[in-house]
């Protein structure tokens, strides 16, 4: 039974456009991407062309889609922006919240690491090797600026291959502040810190070996490991006690006792 048998033209309308968010939410398709034709998107749902339509139009509506005459129907960055914006200008003022935002990627990419090496596609491998080799490339020309761009682009990749929509769409939300916070704190570590590169292209390495290798612990080791290498530094580059980027949790602790 199909489709078309099993529900009315609003059902249908109704269970095209959820099959439509899993996409956007399981990241099939990206900020940026071009929606296939209404024509493929019929077959695929075995649906009308007009219940693809009305799917999409109910889409764009709430600005996850948006249509380009000419030129098709192109993913928004809307699920990327909605949280990230505010968060952006929020570090931008407040350098304290460094430390917050390394805590919270040693949590959320630890754990994105270790659902990318259980669960990567082969496409998904294929990714995170020739970023890999990029990273190699412009580390051999000393290219900081590009380095850093592939670092986050990595990153990224990785977070995509967890395939779990929730940490995808956590990943997603605050993908400005994090891209943002990659680049800047590698680049910084890279210009500023004469063995830091070499470091973090081995960190990278034995992260991305992990995760094509299919070892999840040692994926989630990696990435904590990288991540508090990062943490480390930056709290040398900003002053934080000798004790390290942890000694916030002390002084939060403190701070609440005071009250």
């Amino acid at each position: 039974m199909t489709m078309r048998d099993r529900a009315g033209p609003r059902g249908r309308v109704e269970t095209v456009m959820r099959q439509m968010e899993t996409s956007l939410l399981d990241g099939t398709w990206r900020a940026g991407a071009k929606l296939p034709s209404e024509r493929v998107l019929a077959l695929e749902y075995d649906v009308a062309r007009n219940t693809v339509r009305e799917a999409i139009q109910r889409l764009a509506a709430r600005g996850l889609v948006q249509s380009r005459p000419g030129a098709g129907v192109f993913v928004t960055d809307q699920l990327r922006t909605g949280f990230a914006s505010p968060w952006g200008q929020l570090v931008a003022d407040h350098p304290a919240l460094r430390e917050d935002i390394l805590e919270f990627r040693r949590v959320l990419e630890g754990a994105t690491a270790y659902f990318a090496a259980l669960r990567a596609s082969d496409e998904d491998l294929a990714r995170i090797r020739a970023l890999m080799q990029e990273l190699e490339r412009t580390r051999e020309v000393d290219d900081k600026a590009a380095e850093a761009d592939t670092d986050a682009k990595l990153h990224e990749v990785i977070a995509q291959a967890s395939h779990n929509a929730m940490f995808l769409h956590l990943h997603t939300s605050v993908l400005g502040v994090l891209r943002e916070h990659i680049t800047i704190n590698g680049t910084g570590l890279r210009v500023q810190n004469e063995d830091a590169p070499d470091q973090l292209l081995l960190q990278h390495r034995t992260l991305c070996e992990a995760i094509v290798a299919r070892r999840p612990e040692e994926a989630r080791t990696a990435m904590q490991t990288h991540i508090d290498f990062v943490r480390t530094r930056v709290g040398e580059e900003i002053g934080w006690p000798e004790s390290g980027p942890t000694s916030g949790d002390a002084q939060r602790a403190a701070s609440r006792r005071n009250r």
